[in-house]
């Protein structure tokens, strides 16, 4: 009924669930037993699909178990120890945004209600019928009031935290501000609920109140970064220097023999960079303190000029290869493993895909078993942990002009030749399945997955949806942004050209 298989929940560099195997059947009893942070409620809450893990399935029923599994939802009862209610909302608002967690139709929802409120109305009606009148009426008050409540109480626990996603906000309160003489030459990264600032002269990790936690000094040219989790790296493009650091440092550094193109890092710290001499390019792997594990001298003709790479945790390294040949255009999608599996194989590739008349030009490692080449024809997702192989090709007929994704959805935006719907929006799970099409109209430069939330904003604009396409908040901010993204539950990181606000909506 249960089936659990090699379960990997990290926080930070904490691991909660360490390669979890767990199997239940049909009609057994149960006990999950241990000390207070054994990893209990990180497992339940991974059962539930409420919290995002790093690696491993989850079967209940025989069927995976996703956030999207309502069919399966619906045959599980939960009770928790907390029980927790949104206490800005009201009885009949708390009672249907729980009801939606389970009823995705509305009007089956709104049904459901009217018929809820209904028997509470006559339950408390034929309790209160001989008190005479006015006690009649308190009566049905308080004991409506109780027979609700109790239904919210049932529903909400059910659930190990909540997200009021539901909420549309108009304002916004600024928590704290930190001026910034170097704002224009600083870039900032969300850092496992920390934040990475970069610039010209230095790395920094600093809080959500901008107090720095550590610095080091170098001096780049024109300095990029790749953050996955609690690791990242600086790189001086078209440069030959490096740095690898995590939430307490720098752990390596690395001066290449050639320019730096692209530099990407994997959740526990290895490395893959790009190289390039103008003749031929590299593609060099390193360990967390810089050592050099493997370096791949590849050639313009075979199999072509690298346009982008992604690292996992498990020594996969993606690789998507472009080829030109007179009009003909030809990508080539490679996995090199530098595990024990790849190292009797040429090259160390275990795999690989070559698609004609593509263009892609860039790849992501979702997890250790999940990878994304995002086309200028749609994406195609690729699973397994040691030899991925293709799993799902989505195609478009429109001009693609952004991409962007998470850890479980893939975003494509169309321009429209409509003024007042000038782009178009799909979002697609992983599985290549349409969660939803959006028409919007704002001129955004930057979109992008920020937490669970699909993030809009130019200079002076800022639009923020849930991963389900829900608006929660687009405005004006007094300043020119730089760059914004979310840092917490309701709190956002605002650079702005005069300085660094966390804010929250209001």
């Amino acid at each position: 009924m249960i089936h659990i298989e090699n379960l990997v929940k990290r926080y930070g560099d904490l691991i909660a669930l360490d390669h979890l195997n767990l199997d239940i059947k049909e009609g057994e009893i149960f006990g999950l037993l241990g000390p207070n942070g054994s990893g209990k409620s990180t497992a339940i809450g991974c059962m539930l699909a409420l919290l995002k893990y790093d690696k491993g399935t989850i079967q209940i029923f025989g069927k995976n178990m996703t956030p999207d599994s309502y069919d399966i939802k619906k045959e599980i009862g939960v009770v928790m120890q907390n029980v927790a209610v949104f206490h800005q909302m009201s009885v009949r608002e708390n009672v249907d945004y729980f009801c939606g967690l389970y009823v995705t139709d509305k009007q089956k929802r709104k049904k459901l209600m009217r018929q809820k409120a209904r028997l509470a109305q006559e339950h408390a009606a034929q309790e209160g019928a001989h008190y005479g009148r006015t006690s009649h009426r308190r009566r049905i008050s308080r004991k409506g009031k109780k027979v609700i409540t109790a239904a919210v109480i049932a529903a909400a626990a059910c659930l190990v935290f909540l997200y009021a996603e539901k909420r549309s906000y108009h304002s916004y309160k600024v928590l704290n501000t930190s001026e910034q003489e170097d704002v224009v030459s600083t870039q900032y990264v969300d850092m496992d609920g920390d934040i990475l600032r970069y610039s010209p002269d230095g790395v920094s990790v600093v809080d959500n109140s901008m107090n720095t936690i550590w610095n080091e000094t170098y001096t780049m040219q024109n300095p990029i970064a790749d953050v996955n989790g609690s690791r990242a790296v600086v790189a001086d493009s078209e440069g030959t220097s490096l740095y690898i650091c995590d939430k307490k440092g720098v752990t390596g550094t690395v001066t290449t023999s050639y320019a730096i193109v692209k530099v990407r890092i994997a959740s526990n710290g290895m490395v893959a960079v790009i190289l390039d001499n103008d003749d031929n390019t590299w593609i060099n792997f390193y360990n967390p303190d810089g050592s050099l594990v493997a370096e791949n001298l590849t050639k313009i003709d075979d199999p072509g000029y690298p346009m982008d790479v992604a690292v996992s945790d498990n020594g996969v390294m993606m690789v998507t290869f472009q080829y030109v040949d007179g009009s003909k255009t030809t990508s080539y999608v490679a996995f090199y493993n530098y595990g024990d599996v790849g190292q009797n194989e040429d090259d160390r590739i275990v795999s690989g895909y070559t698609y004609e008349n593509v263009v892609i030009p860039q790849v992501e490692c979702i997890s250790d078993s999940k990878y994304i080449a995002l086309r200028d024809d749609g994406f195609s997702t690729y699973q397994g942990s040691q030899i991925p192989k293709e799993s799902k090709t989505v195609n478009v007929k429109q001009e693609i002009v952004s991409t962007f994704f998470s850890d479980d959805r893939i975003g494509l935006v169309f321009k429209n030749n409509n003024k007042d719907d000038l782009y178009t929006m799909e979002v697609y799970s992983m599985s290549g399945q349409l969660k939803f099409r959006k028409n919007f109209n704002i001129p955004y430069t930057t979109i992008k997955m920020s937490g669970d939330n699909i993030i809009m904003y130019n200079s002076s604009q800022i639009c923020v949806m849930n991963n389900r396409g829900v608006q929660k908040y687009a405005g004006n901010v007094d300043g020119t942004i730089r760059d914004f993204f979310k840092i917490g539950w309701n709190k956002y990181l605002m650079v702005l050209d005069t300085g660094v606000s966390t804010i929250k909506f209001s």
